[in-house]
């Protein structure tokens, strides 16, 4: 273990899954030299793990133009907070999580004042604005990715670049049967069970969780008998959730902790497309994807998007596993007709869960905190 001058590294994740990805990453780094300390943009799991946060990531996870536009003042003072930092008191490394809209101009002011910036999780660019790979190698030292075919991507535009593997692959470890997971949350394993993943970000629920809750009546009214989870992220608080859980009638059961737990708990999944579909995939429980925007940023992403795919565990085994449901197709009916069928028809789920075991074979092992430690240790040691 090397000990030396103390070190300062700010890292910015403005999102839940960045929040993961960056508390596995401080504390790999602490593990080889606890004289690094870490502060920045990010939410309780980096907290915990020892990084001051001087702006909470949840008042930063937004999507869609029309979203971010009514979150500018938050996101924009954050924004001048550290152009501030980085100007009058240089750290000795960037780490950028993801989120580049933010981000990107982040670099750009670190490259101002000299600062080297490593990029960890590619942006989705080689899914929509591949333009923006110019703009990465001009402000980018090193980019950090967790799918493989991001590195020929980067390679090509001649972006350093390194494949660290998926620090899901590690995270998403599951003990416990089905059976003993419902249990563990109180929930009567011999009745059905459907998770409603409605997100982490506030604008997300407010958009996605009405939809999800008239499917979930729909499908109580079907199957009578089921029990529903409902997961709430790091992110949220119970009264984000309020407006729409007071006075609803389904039997829902809300948890904070142990999601990958909750996930095998349950038989099928209404998720919101995201990082979560990655995970579920990997604990290998059916799902169906939603999607929705703003009618104005939804357009304007058409035009743009070039890949098959939006949900992740689809883009990462390339082929369809889940169905995805994107706008209107995203409808209480389709979305109750799916997680029907996925409880009934035994035949459907057994050609599922196999699909499934595509996505963890595409990712291979794990061990992405650790050589993302060795990439911080080494830009700094050079910077």
């Amino acid at each position: 273990m090397a000990v030396g001058r103390p070190k300062r590294v700010m890292i910015v994740a403005g999102e839940a899954s960045g929040d993961i990805y960056g508390a596995g990453l401080v504390r790999a780094v602490q593990a080889a030299d606890p004289a690094f300390s870490f502060f920045g943009i990010g939410g309780p799991r980096m907290r915990e793990a020892g990084c001051e946060t001087l702006v909470d990531s949840a008042d930063m996870a937004v999507v869609g133009l029309v979203e971010v536009l009514k979150h500018f003042d938050v996101i924009a003072a954050a924004f001048l907070k550290l152009k501030k930092i980085l100007l009058e008191d240089p750290p000795d490394l960037l780490i950028l999580i993801d989120y580049p809209g933010f981000n990107l101009r982040l670099g750009k002011v670190a490259k101002k004042a000299g600062v080297k910036v490593l990029y960890y999780i590619s942006p989705q660019i080689w899914a929509w604005r591949q333009g923006r790979v110019k703009k990465i190698k001009r402000l980018v030292d090193h980019m950090a990715v967790i799918l493989p075919f991001e590195v020929p991507f980067y390679e090509q535009a001649g972006v350093p670049v390194s494949f660290v593997g998926h620090p899901m692959a590690d995270l998403v470890e599951v003990s416990l049967t089905r059976d003993q997971a419902a249990t563990s949350f109180g929930l009567d394993p011999s009745r059905q069970i459907v998770g409603l993943f409605p997100g982490s970000r506030r604008s997300e629920v407010s958009r996605l969780l009405p939809t999800i809750l008239e499917a979930a009546r729909l499908l109580q009214q079907r199957l009578p008998g089921l029990q529903f989870v409902l997961p709430l992220a790091s992110t949220l608080s119970d009264d984000d959730l309020a407006p729409w859980l007071e006075g609803c009638e389904l039997p829902i059961t809300v948890t904070r902790d142990r999601i990958h737990d909750l996930m095998r708990a349950c038989d099928a999944v209404i998720s919101v497309s995201g990082t979560v579909t990655l995970e579920i995939a990997l604990v290998g429980t059916p799902l169906v994807i939603i999607y929705k925007l703003s009618p104005l940023t939804f357009q304007l992403a058409k035009r743009l998007v070039k890949v098959e795919h939006i949900g992740l565990c689809n883009i990462v085994a390339g082929e369809t596993v889940a169905r995805e449901l994107i706008q209107e197709e995203a409808s209480p009916e389709q979305i109750a007709g799916e997680i029907e069928r996925l409880l009934r028809d035994a035949e459907y789920n057994a050609a599922f869960r196999e699909r499934l075991t595509h996505v963890r074979e595409r990712l291979g092992g794990g061990g992405a905190d650790r050589r993302m430690a060795g990439l911080v240790l080494s830009m700094v040691e050079q910077s």
